[in-house]
């Protein structure tokens, strides 16, 4: 049974403040285009405007496919039936973590929505509507996720509730970090989109509302995340822009990420991920934000791989020398820093250690795959998995969180 709750209460800028990704306190500057001079201390080194100017200049690298797999935003519909047989079986380790999952404030079927609203602002001073709208987009998403495990239709008809409510009143995404707000949000609400769409209850969404909602996602989101921003900032509208394409079916737009993720001088994959050592183009700056690119990348492959593309494999899985080597740092053991590797914008001269050993809710996703399904050897990934076995909830909107029932094999 689903007891009504109490909504939570909003989180204040003195909350956010120490920790909110690429929140309105984050130095330095998250600006999409930005002005290019040193402030602060500690600064290693600053790029020219020709780092940014040049971003997307690489030849064209296309999927190649001719067509995209639904469901297919995180989870395919070989992954939702696991979880639920292996749910419905009691099985460890997918039980403790439906446990934690259905425990979840965002899971109730009696959730009150909180939108839509025609306007959400983020990172200008008032944040209107910038809460409602991350509350909104993880309720969507775990009570989709609740309805395809129990058949609960209350779980249904709540996703599409929250769904339906933002289709129709949403006008506008602004403030200084509407980027942030169109990737990090669209991304988690495209995943709720996809899975109501391909397993809803019969009759419980038309065509006319589904078209009205690809409409919204292609209208507001997507001319806030087709320019790619520089380091984590770049990626959530890389990560919004490929998960949006799966729920819109939309393949130009799946491709116009793809071919970010391979070649975007600032925000793809060898930009982010220092070849040969695993470094984060952010790990000077703070473990949080170094994890929150890494869960997001970890996402953006999880989808690939659905779609038959072995994103997670990419330079020679340099994804998975990310997670080692931040997993390893933030265990207690020395590794090595390269100053000289950081965003387009921005360097940190050392090493951070704001934030070291707290870990992020994204493990499981990238033990699963590198260490189950692809069998390659991860020993520090493997250890932090464990230790959140099972995994919990994400901070704020950034990720699915709870791995151990999405992801685990």
């Amino acid at each position: 049974m689903n007891e009504p709750q109490s909504f939570p209460p909003p989180l204040t800028s003195e909350l956010l403040a120490p920790t909110d990704p690429y929140g309105p306190s984050a130095p330095p500057s998250r600006r999409r285009l930005l002005k290019l001079t040193a402030i602060g201390a500690g600064v290693a080194g600053i790029a020219g405007a020709a780092g940014l100017a040049g971003a997307t200049s690489a030849a064209a690298v296309t999927s190649g496919l001719t067509s995209l797999t639904h469901p297919g935003v995180l989870h395919s519909l070989t992954d939702l039936n696991r979880m639920r047989t292996k749910v419905a079986a009691g099985a460890s380790p997918w039980i403790e973590g439906y446990n934690a999952f259905a425990a979840d404030f965002f899971s109730s079927s009696s959730y009150v929505v909180a939108g839509g609203r025609a306007t959400v602002t983020r990172g200008t001073s008032p944040e209107d509507g910038n809460i409602d709208l991350w509350y909104d987009c993880n309720a969507a998403y775990q009570n989709a996720v609740m309805w395809y495990i129990t058949g609960d239709t209350a779980h249904a008809y709540k996703a599409l509730e929250i769904i339906k409510s933002w289709t129709d009143a949403l006008q506008t995404i602004n403030g200084a970090d509407a980027e942030l707000a169109a990737g990090i949000y669209g991304a988690k609400l495209a995943a709720a989109v996809e899975i109501m769409h391909y397993t809803g209850p019969s009759g419980s969404w038309s065509l006319s509302e589904l078209a009205a909602t690809v409409a919204m996602f292609e209208n507001i989101f997507v001319p806030l995340i087709n320019i790619y921003g520089d380091g984590g900032y770049g990626l959530m509208g890389l990560k919004g822009m490929l998960q949006i394409a799966v729920a819109c079916n939309n393949l130009t737009l799946f491709n116009d990420a793809y071919h970010a993720f391979y070649t975007n001088s600032c925000c793809g994959l060898t930009k982010l991920i220092q070849p040969g050592t695993g470094q984060c183009c952010e790990s000077g700056r703070d473990q949080a934000h170094t994890q929150l690119i890494l869960g997001s990348l970890a996402e953006i492959c999880q989808t690939g791989w659905i779609q038959g593309l072995d994103m997670y494999g990419a330079s020679t899985s340099l994804l998975l020398s990310g997670f080692e080597y931040t997993a390893k740092y933030n265990l207690g053991n020395t590794v090595a820093y390269d100053a000289t590797f950081g965003r387009c914008n921005w360097h940190w001269a050392a090493l951070s250690t704001t934030g070291r050993g707290t870990f992020r809710s994204i493990y499981e996703m990238a033990y699963n795959h590198y260490v189950k399904r692809a069998g390659k050897s991860a020993p520090y990934t493997a250890q932090v998995a464990a230790a959140l076995r099972p995994e919990g909830a994400p901070f704020q909107c950034d990720h699915p969180g709870f791995g151990t029932l999405l992801f685990s094999l």
